[in-house]
């Protein structure tokens, strides 16, 4: 539990960096993902799942 606690924290690190150095670029950016149709985004969120899901095989 107490790992799962530290990999969501470290989540929360590398998620949130974006928006702090670069907030302006960031709601560009959230402008852009809107125009992005739906199956294309499921299809990146299934493909970085499927990556995190091999790296943590590989390297655990």
């Amino acid at each position: 539990m107490k790992l799962l606690f530290c990999l969501l924290g470290l989540v929360l690190i590398v998620e949130g960096l974006p928006y702090f150095v670069f907030p302006g670029k960031m709601k560009k950016w959230m402008l852009i993902i809107q125009e992005i149709p739906n199956s294309h985004l499921r299809f990146i969120g299934f493909t970085a799942m499927g990556l995190g899901l091999l790296i943590t095989y590989l390297f655990r």
